[in-house]
């Protein structure tokens, strides 16, 4: 691992790649807000309403292939200012799109430009702890879900002055840019790794010397010549293992977000005033954790962190489960916040140190995951109950608990200061 001992350096890189994560969250969270005003627009139906939904999830569980060719060729750094910039683009579109046709194609262009930064900004924040030798990635995951608070109160803010959909996301697009200007000064500029230089399976990680990282302006040394007409390997096992843990922990948080409250209303009989508690206290306990979670992966590693955190996390639900109950239920919710907060940026750092393919093949299966967990969760209470279907949930997050114990994690590294 290469140290660069440059206080400043980490923490300007570290801003800038954050300004991504916090774009993303905005982005998405800005045109979800307005999805009411969208569908009274364009006349749409509950199941046109659905279909424009998947489209955006189809359209970035689909970009793997084209997302790990771009970043073979462009690499991490201008992808994720390339995408950035197509989805304020797409973000003003889509307030203007005159039918429904128009609004699914828009909508599906977003997700595949989704899926490119997703895969970008993640090996931006991989390269920051390679090349500073510090945790970074939960703290940055942390920002996505800022930029998705400060979407919904920008759209609350903008609703309550006018009607107009184009001028809340023109409001939304200049805050965007602003963001991706702030970006464009500190990302990292740095050579995706060969396929030789990837982690090997045996868990260790080669020399990786041609590997350089640094901030914009820097002088980077010239990239060593690289084969054409290479094929894609397949993945490895363990890049598949990430892949299913990547999946698992999106349909652990993907399920929480759609069913808690249902749950808490017509399972544990939760008055209206208390049953939107659950997803509020998912949502507070996963950002709190984020916030630290870089602290605990330096103390005790990625491994640990993931093992420990979705066992706590598929533990604490089932036992809520059943204890039933409005308090014992809370206190479960709690732990899945706790627990799955640090599984995702952890995988992602793991993909990302086996190279752009893996990163990209991950990332897609977590989207897979986002986008089949609500659905899976809705199938098996439908067969047999929602208790049941939330046991689905701590099942899943007991499942990354089994597979983290194959996946060869990066070294323990010091956690970043204050």
């Amino acid at each position: 691992m290469t140290t660069a001992p440059d206080p400043a350096g980490f923490r300007r890189a570290k801003w800038a790649i954050a300004c991504l994560f916090c774009f993303l969250g905005l982005q998405y969270a800005t045109w979800a807000a307005r999805l009411p005003a969208l569908k009274a627009r364009l006349d749409l139906g509950a199941g046109e309403l659905g279909l424009l939904l998947m489209a955006c999830g189809a359209g970035a569980a689909a970009s793997f292939p084209l997302v790990a060719h771009l970043m073979r060729r462009f690499g991490s750094r201008r992808l994720s200012l390339a995408s950035a910039l197509c989805l304020t683009v797409l973000l003003m579109a889509l307030s203007a799109v005159p039918d429904y046709p128009l609004a699914l194609l828009v909508i599906c262009a977003d997700g595949v430009a989704v899926g490119c930064l997703n895969v970008a900004m993640n090996a931006q924040g991989a390269a920051l702890e390679k090349a500073y030798g510090r945790t970074a990635m939960s703290q940055l995951h942390a920002t996505f879900s800022a930029g998705l608070l400060a979407a919904a109160l920008l759209a609350s803010g903008s609703t309550a002055l006018t009607a107009s959909v184009p001028a809340h996301f023109a409001v939304a697009a200049a805050l965007l840019l602003l963001l991706l200007a702030r970006a464009r000064t500190g990302l990292l500029t740095h050579e995706e790794p060969r396929p030789g230089e990837a982690r090997s399976e045996a868990g260790g990680s080669q020399e990786a010397g041609s590997q350089r990282v640094g901030s914009e302006g820097t002088r980077a040394p010239e990239p060593r010549p690289r084969k054409r007409g290479a094929l894609t390997a397949l993945p490895s096992g363990r890049t598949l293992l990430m892949g299913c843990a990547m999946a698992f922990g999106t349909i652990t948080e993907g399920a929480m977000n759609d069913w808690s409250t249902l749950y808490m209303k017509d399972v544990v009989k939760a008055p209206a005033s208390v049953a939107p508690l659950g997803i509020a206290v998912v949502s507070v306990m996963m950002l709190l954790a984020r916030v630290r979670a870089d602290h605990w992966r330096g103390r005790w590693g990625d491994g640990r962190v993931v093992r420990t955190g979705s066992a706590v996390a598929g533990i604490g639900l089932a036992l809520a489960l059943a204890a039933g109950g409005v308090l014992p239920t809370l206190l479960g919710f709690a732990c899945v916040g706790l627990g799955a907060a640090a599984v995702t940026p952890c995988v992602y750092v793991a993909a990302a140190e086996r190279g752009s393919d893996a990163l990209s093949l991950v990332a897609a299966m977590g989207t897979t995951g986002l986008l089949a967990g609500p659905a899976l969760i809705g199938f098996v209470a439908g067969a047999g109950g929602l208790t049941l279907g939330m046991a689905t949930v701590a099942a899943s997050a007991l499942i990354v608990t089994l597979t983290a114990t194959r996946i060869p994690w990066r070294s323990r590294v010091p956690a970043p200061a204050g």
